[in-house]
C-alpha cells in the first residue's frame, strides 16, 4: 500500500502523512510536528523491518536484539544523527501525521522500488516507511576531508516512501543532460541515486588567483563532482552559509568593529 503523503508550503515545507491501519513510518527524533490522537508514537533504537510488524531491525528481540539496536544507534551517533528513531502507526482508522526538516526549506518524497539505492548528506533524512532500510555509508576519509563536509553519508535501500529535507529551494538535475558531470558546492548537495558517482576535486591551482578564489570567492579550493546518468537533488542554501548569515545579522554593530562610528551614524541622541 503506497504511503499517502502531501507536501505543503513553499520554501518552508512540511509533509502531511495519512497513515492507514498497520502502516508504520519511522523518523529521526526532532522531525515530528503533530499527529491525530489515534497515532501511536514509540521511541526505539532501530527502524522497523516489516510494514505489518512492529519489530526491531535485525530480527528478534531480547538481549541480542537490544545489542544490535545499540550498535546501529552508535553508528548513527558517529554520523551526528539522533540516537533513536520515533515509530508512528495507527491501529484504528486513518491517522494524521505532520513531519518536517529542521531548517526552512523544501522536502522531497522519493519512492524506492527495491532496485535503486539513495544516498543523502547527513541531516537530510526526515522519515520513511518501514520497508525502507536506513544505514550509514562512508565516502572515504581523504575525500571527506577535501570536501569539508565530512565523509559520512546516509544510505537508503528497500521499498517504500522516503522523505528528505534541506535548506532553501530544491532543483533536480541529471548530469547526463550537461555532458555527464556537474560541479557543485559540497554544501548544496541533498541526495542522489546510485547511478551517480560522487567525488571531490581541487579547483584551480595554489597560485595567486587560486588563493584569491579560495579566500575572497568563498568557494574554497574544492568542489564536489557528480557524474553519471541519474537523479541529483541540490539545495539553494548551504547550512554553513545560513549559519554565517544568522551570526552576522545577530551581532550588534559595535561588535562588528564599528565602535564609535556605529554609534555616531546609528541616529541622533538627545
Amino acid at each position: 500500500m503506497t504511503l499517502d503523503v502531501q507536501l505543503v508550503g513553499t520554501t518552508t515545507q512540511m509533509a502531511i502523512v495519512n497513515l492507514k491501519p498497520n502502516q508504520v513510518v519511522y523518523g529521526e527524533a526532532g522531525k515530528f510536528l503533530f499527529s491525530s490522537g489515534d497515532v501511536e508514537i514509540e521511541t526505539k533504537l532501530s527502524a522497523p523491518t516489516d510494514p505489518n510488524q512492529n519489530t526491531a531491525a535485525g530480527g528478534g528481540g531480547g538481549f541480542g536484539g537490544l545489542l544490535r539496536g545499540a550498535a546501529a544507534a552508535g553508528k548513527r551517533m558517529l554520523a551526528g544523527e539522533s540516537f533513536a528513531f520515533q515509530h508512528f502507526r495507527t491501529r484504528g482508522g486513518d491517522g494524521l501525521l505532520g513531519l518536517a526538516g529542521v531548517l526552512p526549506g523544501e522536502m522531497r518524497h522519493l519512492e524506492l522500488d527495491g532496485t535503486r539505492t539513495w544516498f543523502a548528506e547527513k541531516d537530510a533524512f526526515v522519515a520513511a516507511e518501514a520497508g525502507v532500510h536506513f544505514d550509514i555509508a562512508f565516502s572515504g576519509l581523504g575525500q571527506g576531508l577535501m570536501g569539508g563536509e565530512g565523509f559520512i553519508l546516509e544510505k537508503f535501500t528497500g521499498r517504500g516512501s522516503l522523505l528528505v529535507a534541506g535548506a532553501g529551494d530544491f532543483i533536480d538535475l541529471n548530469p547526463a543532460d550537461y555532458g555527464g558531470t556537474i560541479r557543485v558546492d559540497t554544501g548544496c548537495i541533498v541526495a542522489w541515486d546510485d547511478r551517480i558517482s560522487y567525488g571531490v576535486e581541487t579547483v584551480g591551482r595554489l597560485n595567486r588567483q587560486g588563493i584569491m578564489n579560495a579566500v575572497f570567492g568563498g568557494e574554497g579550493l574544492t568542489l564536489a563532482t557528480l557524474r553519471g546518468n541519474g537523479r541529483v537533488i541540490l539545495q539553494s542554501v548551504t547550512v554553513e552559509g545560513l549559519a554565517k548569515a544568522l551570526v552576522k545579522n545577530a551581532t550588534k554593530p559595535d561588535q562588528q568593529g564599528m565602535g564609535a562610528l556605529g554609534g555616531l551614524f546609528s541616529g541622533s541622541r538627545d
